[in-house]
């Protein structure tokens, strides 16, 4: 009876550990935070000059669920996790563009003179309708 080959066994015991490459931070003094509060909840957005998106935080994520994602509160915890996050980056000014009618509108300023972070500018960016769309008819009941 003839045996057959034991197939060569891989080991990794004997080569070297690759070294781990650290997660370059980037440095970025100047970026944009993006406010979209809507009556449902409320996100941020932290992104340097060119747009590119460095951290995020929303009221979901935040650990809100239902209709307490639609409280003031929840606007506030939102934005504080984004700026904490924002801080790792080096962000000591930003350029506030809020957008959205819901409670983080004026959350999100009075968070940010706390905070003492400088901001640069603010800019409502809601849209606004021109003419809209299109009325419903009118009722003919007579009584």
């Amino acid at each position: 009876m003839a045996t057959a080959p034991t197939p060569a066994v891989k080991t990794t015991a004997n080569k070297p550990a690759a070294p781990k490459s650290k997660a370059k931070t980037r440095v970025v003094p100047k970026g944009c935070l993006y406010v979209t509060a809507t009556f449902n909840s409320t996100l941020a957005s932290v992104t340097d000059d060119e747009g590119n998106v460095l951290c995020w935080s929303t009221a979901g994520e935040s650990g809100f669920s239902g209709a307490r994602k639609s409280t003031p509160y929840a606007a506030t915890i939102t934005i504080e996790n984004a700026l904490n996050k924002a801080r790792n980056f080096g962000i000591q000014s930003l350029a506030v563009y809020i957008k959205g009618p819901g409670p983080g509108r004026d959350v999100a300023l009075r968070v940010l003179k706390a905070q003492g972070i400088r901001v640069t500018m603010i800019a409502d960016m809601t849209p606004l309708p021109h003419n809209g769309t299109r009325p419903r008819k009118a009722k003919h009941n007579k009584s």
